[in-house]
C-alpha cells in the first residue's frame, strides 16, 4: 500500500507541465458503510496525449477528464476508480477495480463476476521484469527489474523466471485490475476502446516496474511520511502545470480487461 502511494504521487509528476497534466481537487480520508479508505478526485488535462484523430474532432471541453478514486487497500475502485467526462457525460467512462492479493496471479476470477461477464473479459498477464513488455520509448534502465537490485531490501534483479525461483521468505503480490470501458461515439467507439484498453495495459506495466524499482525510496516509510509527501506534492502538481514544456506520454460497446499484474 505504501509503495503504491508513493509511486502514484511520484508518477503523477512525470505527466504534468505545459498547462496539462493532473489536477489534485481532494484527497482525504472517507468512511462509508464500515469501509474506510483514502479518497482522490482529480482532474486530467490530456490535450496532447489523446489520439489525433479524437482531437480532430472534439471539442476543447471532451479533452478535461475527472478521476474519482475509493482507495481501501486492497480493495481499491481507480484502484471503485471511476474517470469520466464532463462534455461526454454517460457516454463515456473507464471503470478500474483493483485487488491486491497475496499470490502470483493464480485466482481467475477474483472479482467474482456472473457467468456471462466473465466470459467476456480478456485475460491479460503482465510481467514487470519482461523487457518485452515495454515499449522503446518508455524504456529506462533505472526502471527495469531486470537490473535492478535493492540495497535495503536485497530484491532483484529478477530474472526471466522469478515467479518460480522466490525465497519463502519474500512477500509477494499481484494486483488484479479489471478495466472496463465505455466510449459511446459513432464511428469511433471500437478504435478508441482498444486505445484505451492498450494505454492502459501499458500504464499499469510501468507504473509496477517503477514501484519494484523505486523500493528503497518507500520502504520503511509510515503512513504519515505518504500523507505529507501527498500534500507537497499537490503544491508540485500545481507549479508544474504552469510550466512550459508539456510532458507527453507516448500515443500508440463497453469492454473489460483483467490485468494481472505480479511483484515483490
Amino acid at each position: 500500500c505504501l509503495g503504491q502511494l508513493f509511486s502514484v504521487a511520484e508518477a503523477s509528476k512525470n505527466e504534468t507541465g505545459g498547462g496539462e497534466g493532473i489536477e489534485v481537487l481532494k484527497n482525504e480520508p472517507y468512511e462509508k458503510d464500515g469501509e474506510k479508505g483514502q479518497y482522490t478526485h482529480k482532474i486530467y488535462h490530456l490535450k496532447s496525449k489523446v489520439p489525433g484523430y479524437v482531437k480532430m474532432i472534439a471539442p476543447e471541453g471532451a479533452l478535461v477528464f475527472h478521476e474519482k478514486a475509493w482507495n481501501a487497500y486492497p480493495y481499491c475502485r481507480t484502484s471503485k476508480f471511476m474517470l469520466h467526462n464532463e462534455y461526454m457525460k454517460d457516454d463515456f467512462m473507464i471503470k478500474i477495480e483493483t485487488w491486491h492479493k497475496p499470490d502470483m496471479g493464480t485466482i481467475e476470477n477474483v472479482h467474482d463476476l456472473d457467468e456471462q461477464t466473465w466470459r467476456t473479459v480478456e485475460v491479460s498477464p503482465i510481467d514487470i521484469a519482461s523487457r518485452e513488455e515495454v515499449t522503446h520509448g518508455d524504456y529506462k534502465p533505472e526502471e527495469d527489474p531486470a537490473l535492478f537490485h535493492s540495497a535495503k531490501t536485497g530484491r532483484g534483479p529478477l530474472g526471466p523466471d522469478w515467479k518460480n525461483e522466490l525465497k519463502t521468505d519474500c512477500p509477494y503480490m499481484c494486483a488484479y485490475k479489471l478495466v472496463t470501458v465505455k466510449f459511446r461515439w459513432w464511428g469511433l467507439q471500437t478504435k478508441v476502446e482498444n486505445f484505451i484498453h492498450t494505454q492502459e495495459r501499458r500504464i499499469f506495466t510501468n507504473f509496477h516496474r517503477q514501484l519494484f524499482c523505486w523500493i528503497d525510496r518507500w520502504v520503511g516509510l509510515t503512513m504519515e511520511d505518504i500523507r505529507r509527501m501527498e500534500e507537497e506534492t499537490q503544491k508540485e502538481l500545481e507549479e508544474l502545470k504552469t510550466q512550459n514544456t508539456v510532458k507527453k506520454t507516448q500515443k500508440t460497446k463497453e469492454t473489460s480487461v483483467l490485468l494481472k499484474c505480479c511483484v515483490l
